[in-house]
C-alpha cells in the first residue's frame, strides 16, 4: 500500500471517534441531563485529536505524529465509551471484558503523549540515544498494563468487579508495579520534555519555530488547568453557568496540543510566534496584576467605608486607570527579559532617535546611521545613498 493511499485512510479516526463519543452519550446514565451534556462536550474534544491526527497523516503520511494523534483520539473516547458500559447499573452481557480492558489499557496508553513529545515535528528521534528513550517508555508502559491486567483483586477503578484473569499468588509481584505505575509515567514525561529542549538547542530556525507552537500549546494547557484549579476554590463549578465555563477552559487547554502541533507541521512559513508568545506572555501578566489590584483594592476599601457600590465604582475606576501603565511596564520587562534581541534593538533605535535632535553634521549621521543598521538589522553590507539636491 502506497504512502499516499494510507494517508486517505487516516480520515477513518474522525467518524470512528464520534461513533465512540455517541456510544458514551447512550450508554452513560446521569441524573442530571445537563451533567450528562458537559461530559458529552469534554469527550468531544479528543475529535479535535483525531481530526488534527487525520489532516497531518493525510498530508505527511511518513510522520508518525499525525497517527499517534489519530489513535489518542480514538482511544480516549473508545476508552470511556467502555468505563461507561462498565459501569451500566442494568449489568448488559460483557460487562466484566468491558471493566477489565478499560483498567489495563487505561493509564499506560498516556506513553502516546510522551512519544508526540519526543518525535514532534520531524517524526523521528533525537538521536539514536533518545530512541531507546522512547523504547523504554513503551516497555515500561507495557510492563505497567501486563501488571493491571494479571493482578488479582478488585479491577481499578472498579471496585465492585473482581479481576477475571486476575492470577493468584502472583499480587506480591504484581501490586508494586500496578502501584508504581503513575511515578514512571511521570518519568516518562518528565524525559520526554528533557527530549524536547534537547531537540530545541539543536534546532535551526524552522524547526525551532515549530517547537515554539507546541510549547505554546502546551503553556495553554497548563494555565487552562490552573485557571480551573482557581475556579474550583472560589465558585461551585458542578452547577450552572460555572460547570460550562469550567468545562469549555479544559477542553479548549486540552484541544491547544493538536491544534499547535498541526500549525506547526503543516505550515510551511509559520506564523511569527514570537508576537504571539510575546502577546500572551504580557496580556496574561496583565490580567493577573490587574485582577489582583482589582481584588486587593475591593478588600482595602470595603474595609474602610464597607461594601457598598461606591467601593466597586471605584476600585474599576482604579483598575482601568492602571491598565496603560502596567502594560507597558509589563511589556517593556517581558521584551527585557524575553526577548533580548529586539530589546536591545529598540532601545538603540531610541538612542539613535535622541541624537538625530540634536545631531546636524550629515557625514557624522550616515556614519551613525550605518552603524546602528549593523546593530539592529545585521546586514551582510550597508550602503547609504544620499541623493542630491536639484
Amino acid at each position: 500500500m502506497s504512502w499516499e493511499r494510507a494517508g486517505r485512510l487516516a480520515w477513518i479516526a474522525p467518524p470512528l471517534t464520534v461513533a465512540f463519543v455517541a456510544a458514551f452519550y447512550l450508554i452513560a446514565d446521569y441524573p442530571d441531563k445537563g451533567s450528562e451534556g458537559v461530559e458529552v462536550f469534554f469527550f468531544l474534544t479528543f475529535l479535535t485529536y483525531a481530526v488534527v491526527g487525520a489532516l497531518v497523516a493525510s498530508r505527511r503520511p511518513r510522520n508518525p505524529v499525525g497517527w499517534l494523534f489519530c489513535g489518542v483520539g480514538i482511544y480516549f473516547a473508545g476508552s470511556e465509551a467502555l468505563y461507561a458500559y462498565a459501569r451500566d447499573p442494568s449489568e448488559p452481557p460483557g460487562v466484566e471484558a468491558a471493566a477489565w480492558i478499560h483498567s489495563w489499557t487505561g493509564e499506560p496508553a498516556a506513553v502516546a503523549v510522551v512519544l508526540l513529545v519526543l518525535l514532534f515535528p520531524t517524526g523521528h528521534f533525537l538521536s539514536r540515544r533518545w530512541r531507546l528513550a522512547g523504547l523504554g517508555a513503551v516497555i515500561a508502559s507495557a510492563v505497567w498494563a501486563v501488571a493491571l491486567a494479571f493482578d488479582p483483586g478488585p479491577l481499578r477503578p472498579f471496585d465492585g468487579i473482581s479481576n477475571p484473569l486476575g492470577i493468584d499468588g502472583t499480587g506480591a509481584v504484581l501490586d508494586p508495579i500496578a502501584g508504581f505505575g503513575p511515578l514512571g509515567l511521570l518519568g516518562c514525561i518528565l524525559l520526554a520534555v528533557a527530549g524536547a529542549i534537547a531537540r530545541f538547542r539543536r534546532a535551526r530556525a524552522h524547526e525551532r519555530q515549530q517547537l515554539k507552537w507546541l510549547a505554546l500549546g502546551a503553556a495553554y494547557l497548563v494555565a487552562v488547568l490552573l485557571a480551573t484549579v482557581v475556579l474550583l476554590l472560589l465558585v461551585d463549578t458542578d452547577e450552572g453557568v460555572w460547570d460550562f465555563v469550567s468545562a469549555l477552559l479544559i477542553c479548549s487547554g486540552i484541544a491547544a496540543l493538536p491544534v499547535a502541533a498541526a500549525i506547526a507541521i503543516l505550515r510551511e512559513r509559520l506564523y511569527d510566534i514570537d508576537v504571539v508568545i510575546n502577546r500572551a506572555l504580557v496580556y496574561g501578566a496583565l490580567t493577573a496584576t490587574l485582577g489582583g489590584a482589582y481584588l486587593a483594592i475591593v478588600l482595602v476599601v470595603g474595609l474602610a467605608i464597607g461594601e457598598s457600590d461606591v467601593a466597586v465604582a471605584g476600585s474599576t475606576l482604579a483598575v482601568a486607570a492602571l491598565f496603560r501603565p502596567a502594560r507597558a511596564r509589563i511589556q517593556a520587562a517581558v521584551d527585557r527579559r524575553f526577548f533580548r534581541r529586539r530589546y536591545d534593538a529598540a532601545q538603540t533605535l531610541a538612542g539613535f532617535g535622541a541624537r538625530l535632535r540634536d545631531q546636524v553634521e550629515l557625514g557624522t549621521l550616515s556614519s551613525e546611521l550605518r552603524s546602528v543598521v549593523r546593530e539592529t538589522v545585521q546586514p551582510a553590507h550597508v550602503s547609504l545613498w544620499l541623493r542630491s539636491p536639484r
